[in-house]
């Protein structure tokens, strides 16, 4: 994700990094690798939002999937050591090798039913492209990340500054198209930045590099924010703009170009101070799903939620959206987005009481000790002490105690 505020996507709070064991690049089969489960339909992986598990008031995963009907998770970001290296890290600083946090938020998504995808890079940070010898050095690395979480789904970030680094692109476009093929069926997505023309020129050398190496992923996706943008329509000319630029490089018509090709949102106030509402997300998944793209994302879930007060004062938040909203509104247009009707709130409805039979009528003439119970009025009275021809509530300190609608 690409924007001025970007700490807010760069940075986990988490423990040192502890240096990983290289290892080579092994393909994937489902169940083999540590916490491997049944994959979803590519279309889950494709609607994913991004999820930072160890920083910016990561939210309750279980809770989100609850209330909106989401199974899939964009989990963020795997970078290169801060100390420099080519072992995979949360954050620059959480070894993967080592971590059990990160797997506990997985196994928690995974046993409701639901999976991940792991992206790497982002915004800040130093990147594995960067530090590695080489792609298939790269690959090695990410592979790591595969097989301690059995993914069935990766996300390639590439961003500033990396992304104007020929040598780091060229590292990660090949490491992609390593694990493409050395992992039968893993769902790979490709993210860059976006401008009103699609994306700008180092997006469009990034294109040609994974031409030039033959590889394809599931999509390449465009953040279409933080450079200008107002509202949905920017967006959609944005996407538009975009889809040419794949025709031309990769040789695509333009429904293969729309198929290969996807969105990567930001939810509410973006770091540039554009806003982006429900009823845009809602007009950009229409353009999406009409003309039938790949895959519909943003940043991020840890925002997907009211702020207090919801402007938050003007500025950008990383663990709120600064618009008015329910918790977890913009999740639900990436199940949409992926087939499947959201759950309505509906309010828990308040019991219906069972009716209280009535006690026998109170006489005017019947003599009544304590504890006798009679009925008038449709209410149920109980006796205090002696009394006869004492009309029941006719008095507050009178011998009759109100037990009740009968």
């Amino acid at each position: 994700m690409e924007a001025p505020v970007r700490h807010l996507r760069a940075c986990l709070g988490a423990a040192a990094a502890v240096t990983l064991t290289a290892a080579g690049t092994t393909a994937l089969v489902a169940g083999a690798a540590s916490g491997a489960t049944t994959a979803l339909s590519n279309r889950w992986y494709a609607a994913a939002p991004y999820l930072m598990p160890l920083d910016n008031n990561p939210p309750d995963a279980a809770a989100i999937m609850d209330a909106s009907g989401l199974k899939a998770f964009q989990l963020a970001f795997v970078l290169a050591p801060d100390g420099g290296g080519c072992s995979p890290t949360w954050g620059g600083t959480a070894a993967v090798s080592s971590d059990t946090a990160v797997q506990s938020v997985i196994n928690t998504i995974r046993a409701k039913g639901g999976d991940v995808s792991v992206s790497i890079g982002g915004y800040g940070g130093t990147k594995l492209g960067q530090t590695c010898a080489d792609a298939a050095a790269t690959a090695a690395a990410y592979q790591q990340v595969i097989t301690k979480y059995g993914l069935h789904a990766i996300d390639f970030d590439l961003e500033e500054p990396e992304y104007e680094n020929t040598a780091a692109i060229k590292n990660e476009i090949g490491a992609a198209k390593i694990l493409q093929q050395n992992n039968p069926g893993l769902y790979v997505s490709v993210t860059t930045p976006g401008t009103a023309d699609g994306t700008g020129w180092f997006g469009k050398q990034m294109l040609l590099e994974a031409k030039s190496e033959g590889f394809t992923p599931d999509n390449f996706s465009i953040m279409p924010f933080d450079g200008g943008f107002s509202g949905a329509a920017s967006q959609t000319n944005a996407l538009t703009n975009f889809n040419a630029i794949l025709q031309s490089t990769f040789g695509w018509d333009q429904a293969t170009a729309y198929a290969h090709e996807g969105f990567s949102g930001m939810n509410g106030r973006s770091d540039t101070g554009e806003y982006f509402t429900q009823a845009d997300f809602q007009t950009v998944l229409d353009y999406a799903t009409s003309h039938h793209m790949d895959r519909f994302t943003f940043w991020s879930l840890n925002r997907d939620r009211q702020c207090s007060p919801v402007d938050n004062n003007g500025t950008t938040s990383g663990t709120c959206s600064s618009v008015a909203q329910s918790a977890w509104d913009f999740a639900k247009y990436s199940v949409k987005f992926a087939g499947v009707t959201p759950p309505t709130t509906t309010p828990t409805p308040t019991p219906t009481p069972t009716p209280t039979s009535c006690k026998t009528a109170w006489s005017a003439t019947a003599v009544y000790t304590a504890g006798n119970e009679v009925s008038y009025n449709s209410h149920n009275w109980l006796a205090k002490w002696w009394t006869q021809n004492e009309v029941p509530g006719a008095s507050q300190w009178g011998p009759w105690q109100d037990e009740g609608a009968c």
